[in-house]
């Protein structure tokens, strides 16, 4: 059975004439993990044409404990065109389960919670924290603030009492089996894909 090929080979030439491609893929072709609409294109101009269209929400995510979870929280972020990602406490994270979409996505870094409020702040964004918690809102009855953080706690503790007390408001995701809790990178993409569906799907943003 033959290798399945990902991505494109080398581009015909002649080459387009076009500032957005990159010489060198299109000599040796594109196995990126990108959609067709953006083979052989420069990195540097997907990411100018992700940014022309970002939607107005972020992603925080608290990594106190090195999660390995970070990185499909960015892959989540980068298929739903979050404004961008924050990593609250420890600046390294695994990048492995990003499947290099931090490349199309941008990062930020803040070293304590009270930075990420300050920074949100400043920015006139509410943090929303999504965590299954006594008195939270259920997700699905919510109507997402259309300019907002969505905030994520560590898998396993969650949300930590700092980010608690600095969260707007809390929601979460109804669930009916045995389990007290769902993977945070999970809980991650269904809440960026209730931002999509009130702001984008059923109207315009």
């Amino acid at each position: 059975m033959s290798e399945r090929r990902v991505g494109v080979g080398p581009h015909p030439e002649p080459w387009p004439d076009d500032p957005r491609l990159d010489p060198e893929l299109l000599r040796d072709g594109d196995s990126r993990n990108v959609i067709d609409r953006y083979r052989y294109w420069r990195r540097s101009a997907i990411v100018s044409d992700l940014d022309a269209r970002r939607h107005a929400f972020h992603v925080a995510i608290e990594n106190w404990q090195h999660d390995l979870n970070i990185g499909t929280i960015v892959r989540n972020a980068n298929a739903f065109l979050a404004a961008g990602v924050h990593i609250v406490g420890n600046k390294r994270w695994n990048r492995r389960g990003a499947m290099v979409t931090d490349r199309y996505q941008h990062v930020a870094h803040h070293a304590t919670v009270a930075e990420l409020a300050a920074w949100a702040g400043s920015e006139a964004l509410p943090l929303v924290g999504i965590d299954i918690l006594p008195g939270a809102i259920p997700l699905e009855t919510a109507a997402l603030p259309d300019r907002c953080v969505l905030v994520f706690g560590q898998e396993g503790p969650g949300l930590s009492e700092e980010m608690l007390a600095a969260c707007d408001t809390v929601y979460a995701i109804t669930q009916f089996g045995s389990t007290r809790s769902i993977n945070v990178g999970v809980a991650s993409g269904i809440a960026m894909h209730a931002w999509v569906r009130h702001h984008v799907l059923n109207g315009p943003e």
